[in-house]
């Protein structure tokens, strides 16, 4: 038993690769772009399909060149992909896996709410 601690925590000392650091810091960058509430309210919009920039500014209620930044980046950083028909663009997600974690994340932050008596565990499950 101490034998296989002792491996555990020789196996979590060893060096990381530089594939394994250069994932960490891609991994901190997409948290770093998502970490804006209005990101996020435009993921939980484009859950459902691509929308057009003009469905997202009435959706939101932000000014068309706020909303185009908040894209532009989310774009760069390989979160949204765009097409354009005339002269409308549209946006999509990239992966729906960005949905997933986001889910998961909210999920957490409900249960340490509800582990703090703000809410019911009820909507843990949201």
């Amino acid at each position: 038993m101490i034998r296989n601690l002792e491996k555990s925590a020789n196996d979590a000392a060893r060096p990381v690769s530089q594939d394994e650091s250069l994932l960490w810091e891609m991994q901190a960058d997409i948290c770093h772009t998502l970490a804006n509430p209005k990101r996020l309210q435009i993921l939980d919009l484009l859950k459902g399909g691509e929308l057009s920039v003009g469905a997202l500014v009435e959706a939101l209620g932000m000014a068309k060149p706020n909303l185009s930044q908040h894209l532009g980046v989310m774009r760069q950083k390989g979160i949204l992909a765009t097409r354009r028909e005339g002269t409308t663009i549209y946006y999509r997600l990239v992966s729906p896996l960005i949905i997933e974690a986001c889910q998961i994340m909210r999920r957490v932050l409900l249960e340490v709410i509800a582990a703090r008596g703000r809410v019911s565990t009820s909507r843990a499950g949201e």
